[in-house]
């Protein structure tokens, strides 16, 4: 009797497992966006439109800088606690993560996390606690980026470890694994310190359940001299384009349904040199108006409005940009951005996300993303 109840709380655990696994595989569009915690005052979780995303991610949690486990402050706690229960009462089918790091942290945090086995554990161990702790489906980290081929392997090996502590933790517990997801430059291949670097796409195909690729930033505040569509679709002189990025994924070895397109909800301005001479990369002379030179897509919505600025839709590159006397900015727009949830269908990928969902303008972009992809 004591061995048939003992069978039957095993067979319960795999069932429960089992029907998660398969209710994963068999998971719609990820249609995720991020919320970052500062913008509380004016979007709560209260005020997220659910309905519109498969995945919410917390943004950001920040490992401590030397043992690299998450110290939770009572507010943070609160937060965090506020989050998942409201986006849970509100729509039980998304789910949540909270995304470690951002670019403010910068790459060498992250670095010296996963140069040793001990730091990776303390890192892994505690994230999962968090998870746990606070009601989450899953955790993004959002390392931006390795630079170096070291730091390449070490991220292999992080992943490796952070899987493998994730199944034994579910295990254990009977519970549903945690999605492990990363954020990620906007190409599998990158040049940030003069080498060549990769990342190790078998890896991140078999111990990841998705990647955020990062389509976007890919003109700024660093080249001030000229305009750009910072997250084009297409780029007809070179490499710098999401339909490049996405495909570069693929090519590393990457599922094509573990690919995941992002999406900006903000433009970049310029301040024009000539007024008259607007176009795609136009002279310029550094950023124009929003902190360094970043609007969200509400904020130069408005900004086309008050200043009566002229809208172009620029069908070669998929992109839009306005302009309105010395100022020019460039963004995706409802246009844009449906052309691009087209070109992702047409590529078999995962899905999209936006960065970040408090740019919108009255949700009409997320709205029209979710509508428009259907599985």
């Amino acid at each position: 009797m004591k061995q048939a109840k003992a069978m039957g709380g095993t067979t319960l655990c795999i069932i429960v497992v089992l029907s998660f696994l398969c209710s994963s595989a068999l998971a719609s569009t990820m249609k995720g966006s991020y919320w970052p915690s500062w913008s509380v005052n004016y979007l709560p979780p209260s005020a997220i439109e659910t309905s519109y995303f498969t995945h919410i991610y917390y943004a950001f949690l920040t490992p401590n800088n030397v043992t690299f486990k998450f110290d939770i402050d009572d507010s943070t706690a609160l937060l965090l606690v506020n989050f998942t229960s409201t986006i849970r009462a509100k729509n039980p089918t998304v789910k949540t993560l909270f995304s470690v790091g951002g670019a403010n942290d910068g790459p060498a945090h992250f670095s010296r996390m996963a140069l040793t086995c001990s730091t990776r554990k303390n890192f892994i161990d505690s994230s999962i606690e968090v998870a746990r702790k606070f009601g989450f489906d899953g955790i993004d980290l959002d390392w931006e980026f390795p630079q170096t081929p070291d730091d390449m392997v070490n991220f292999g090996l992080l992943i490796q470890e952070w899987r493998a502590e994730v199944k034994k933790e579910a295990k254990a517990t009977c519970k549903p694994q945690l999605l492990l997801a990363a954020a990620t430059y906007y190409s599998a291949n990158g040049n940030f310190t003069g080498i060549p670097v990769k990342y190790p796409g078998a890896l991140i195909s078999k111990n990841l359940d998705w990647i955020n690729a990062m389509n976007y930033d890919y003109y700024g505040k660093w080249t001030p001299n000229a305009t750009g569509s910072h997250a084009q679709l297409h780029d007809l002189q070179g490499n710098l384009s999401t339909s490049y990025g996405l495909k570069s994924w693929i090519k590393a070895g990457v599922s094509r349904k573990k690919v995941i397109m992002g999406l900006p909800l903000y433009g970049k301005t310029w301040n024009l040199k000539n007024p008259e001479v607007n176009g795609l990369k136009a002279p310029a002379m550094g950023v124009g108006p929003g902190v360094e030179g970043i609007l969200t897509y509400s904020q130069l919505e408005n900004y086309n409005v008050v200043n009566n600025a002229t809208v172009v839709y620029d069908a070669a590159s998929v992109s839009t940009y306005s302009f309105a006397g010395s100022t020019w900015i460039g963004y995706d727009d409802i246009v844009s951005t449906t052309v691009k949830i087209g070109y992702a269908q047409s590529l078999r990928i995962g899905g999209y996300f936006f960065w970040a969902m408090n740019g919108d303008h009255n949700w009409s972009i997320s709205r029209t993303a979710s509508q428009l992809w259907i599985d």
